[in-house]
């Protein structure tokens, strides 16, 4: 029993440096992740300045009444889910994919080629989606008009078409992740046993037959993993690429109000910050929930690769 104790003690000495190391993350967890939960009772208030937050009017669930009443409820969860299934659909095919061809292309060019394949869609990540809309879609100066001039096609005010802003916003998020997306694949993939494929080479399988067969299989853990990941985000949609690619146009509230921008134009413009707490309260509890469920969905079909 006394060497048990023994032994105990000196695996958590040993373990002591590692806690010690964990100190940074839990402070800025602690003050980032759960500081503001403190503030969620303003979603329950009609807050007034003039006598405080804490002497401000409770109001129960009349925010959150107030807010389903409104069109602005329904267009923002709308957009907000859409958007996001679309972008996790999509970014999901287009990650694997570049993956699976970055890691082709391995064995056949250059090292220091292939890095900078590999460095040059995650840096595309980086590219300011504010600039990419004035560069690309400003009426008058916009690369895109200026191509279609010289087409001979009249230009489009790009920020009074609300119809184009649903293929702009996918294809500008593609563009944006598809770099980190396509290197967390990839190293999936280069951990990937080689002599199953030398096995299957051997077989005569075709590169079609292995990637069906080996890769996308083994694939499978990391794909659901970060689906599960993507959709518990899923109402915490990418607040530069709503506000600020189409450039706080009101024409195109329709067609670019998500949950985000509904909470920072309640915060900035109306000065509700009732409202807006509300919105973004509403947003964390279906967030929860979606994460819960998707959670559910994949521990019954395959329980190895469910989160938990």
């Amino acid at each position: 029993m006394e060497e048990k104790k023994a032994k105990r003690k000196g695996i958590n000495r040993m373990q002591l440096p590692l806690y010690i190391m964990t100190i940074p993350g839990v402070i800025y967890l602690l003050i980032n992740n759960y500081g503001p939960m403190f503030g969620l009772f303003i979603a329950f208030k009609n807050i007034d300045y003039s006598k405080g937050i804490w002497g401000s009017d409770w109001v129960g669930f009349e925010n959150f009444t107030y807010l389903f009443k409104t069109d602005a409820a329904f267009i923002m969860t709308r957009n907000t889910i859409l958007y996001n299934l679309v972008f996790i659909a999509l970014g999901m095919f287009c990650g694997v994919t570049v993956g699976i061809l970055l890691s082709e292309l391995r064995g056949k060019i250059r090292s220091r080629v292939y890095q900078t394949l590999i460095l040059l869609p995650y840096l595309l990540s980086w590219v300011i989606v504010a600039y990419i809309g004035y560069a690309f879609f400003s009426s008058d100066t916009g690369m895109i008009n200026g191509l279609l001039g010289r087409l001979g096609i009249s230009p489009v005010s790009w920020y009074a078409t609300p119809a184009a802003w649903p293929f702009i916003l996918t294809f500008v998020n593609i563009w944006k992740g598809i770099g980190y997306s396509a290197i967390v694949y990839l190293a999936t993939i280069i951990g990937i046993d080689r002599t199953l494929y030398e096995s299957a080479m051997v077989d005569g399988a075709t590169k079609w037959q292995q990637i069906k067969s080996i890769t996308l299989p083994l694939l499978k853990p990391t794909i659901i993993m970060l689906v599960i990941m993507n959709v518990g985000r899923m109402f915490y949609s990418d607040f530069g690429l709503f506000y600020q690619l189409p450039m706080n146009a009101g024409a195109l509230y329709n067609t670019t109000q998500t949950i985000d921008t509904y909470v920072y134009r309640g915060l900035m413009q109306l000065n509700d910050i009732s409202m807006a707490s509300a919105a973004g309260f509403y947003q964390s509890i279906v967030g929860f929930i979606l994460v819960l469920t998707a959670n559910g969905i994949v521990r019954r079909v395959s329980a190895e690769n469910a989160l938990f």
